[in-house]
């Protein structure tokens, strides 16, 4: 499979079952939705932010079809100005390229300090899809155990309304 064994290996050490499908290297949503067809759950827009200072980062995930307006996510985050983070803090919070930004990255962040918002209506889905690290794969898994995921990793997270 496709992705650091380590993703694995948590994932099944938590018992959080998987659907895995492999794809062409797809950076950018239009790319991925030629092969999502395959996999059941709603794909998400995962989104690496960081504060003006550039003291706090932030893992901001929603539905794939919502585009997101920096200035009123800053308004509805109550972060303060927000910019998308480097690639050099991508590698260092998450261990992520650009391309390739997922929840699944938190198992990176040792000193838990990615601060993750996820749209409040991806509560509707039964099932969300993130790549496993590596946009050359795509994983779906229940909603309900990316929720344990996080909490297992010890990172913050919060239902908002984000669009």
């Amino acid at each position: 499979m496709i992705g650091p064994q380590k993703l694995y290996d948590l994932l099944s050490n938590l018992g959080i079952k998987f659907d895995y499908i492999e794809h062409p290297p797809t950076p950018t949503i239009e790319d991925a939705r030629l092969y999502w067809t395959a996999l059941d759950g709603k794909h998400c827009k995962n989104i690496f932010l960081r504060n003006h200072k550039g003291n706090k980062h932030y893992l901001v995930l929603l539905d794939c079809d919502q585009s997101i307006d920096m200035h009123d996510l800053e308004h509805r985050l109550h972060e303060g100005k927000l910019s998308f983070a480097s690639e050099a803090r991508m590698d260092k919070y998450l261990g992520l390229r650009p391309g390739s930004v997922s929840p699944f990255g938190l198992i990176n962040d040792e000193a838990h300090e990615v601060i993750v918002f996820i749209d409040d209506k991806l509560q509707n889905a039964d099932r969300l899809a993130f790549h496993p690290l590596d946009n050359r794969a795509t994983l779906s898994i229940l909603r309900t155990d990316l929720i344990r995921f996080i909490e297992h990793l010890g990172n913050t997270y919060t239902w908002k309304e984000l669009y």
